[in-house]
């Protein structure tokens, strides 16, 4: 699936930034970290207003969200991979989801395999079962949601639903604009 990236069709901003910007960029990166924003934040700033809206909805998913991590990076991972968005999937691999202890056979698997892999517990397996029917059909079958509500309340199952949908979002501005890969961030793995 890796292959030479297209020019963007959108530039991300570049420094020197105008003090706005920059305070905005600011705000999107981890507390403390040292590497140039990222690409696709470069790239909604472009329009100020809207990036700014989207941030809250972005970090109360990251940072104070109800679903454990480790299963929120799967929802990501999943979400990403199934819409082809390599941009995406890589940042995460990296920064979220091997920290978190997703195997690389794991991230491979939210690539590449189905929900009945051996790599993935049961309970993996229906959270990739949901990623799987989002995309596939907007909608979560009467078995699954059963499935899901066993271990979920519903203030959870509302915050996955809103996870696909948000990812599915960062997927359709990464891939339309063309975003290019972060140098330092995981690429899909071989099928």
């Amino acid at each position: 699936m890796t292959s030479a990236a297209p020019t963007p069709r959108i530039a991300p901003l570049d420094p020197p930034y105008t003090p706005e910007v920059g305070a905005m960029l600011e705000r999107w990166m981890p507390p403390g970290n040292d590497i140039e924003p990222l690409r696709l934040f470069r790239t909604l700033a472009v329009h100020h207003e809207l990036a700014s809206r989207m941030r809250p909805l972005g970090a109360a998913i990251l940072r104070h969200g109800l679903i454990d991590p480790r299963e929120r990076e799967l929802m990501i991972h999943r979400t990403c991979a199934r819409t082809g968005a390599e941009y995406e999937w890589g940042v995460h691999a990296l920064a979220f989801g091997a920290p978190l202890g997703l195997s690389d056979a794991q991230l491979a698997a939210t690539v590449n395999a189905t929900h009945e892999h051996p790599v993935w517990s049961a309970h993996d397996a229906l959270l990739i079962r949901l990623a799987d029917e989002l995309h596939d059909t907007c909608r979560v079958s009467e078995q699954l949601w059963a499935s899901l509500a066993q271990h979920y309340t519903d203030a959870q199952l509302l915050e996955l639903l809103v996870i696909a949908g948000h990812y599915r979002v960062i997927s359709y501005v990464v891939n339309a604009v063309r975003i290019e890969p972060e140098p330092w961030a995981a690429r899909f793995p071989a099928s």
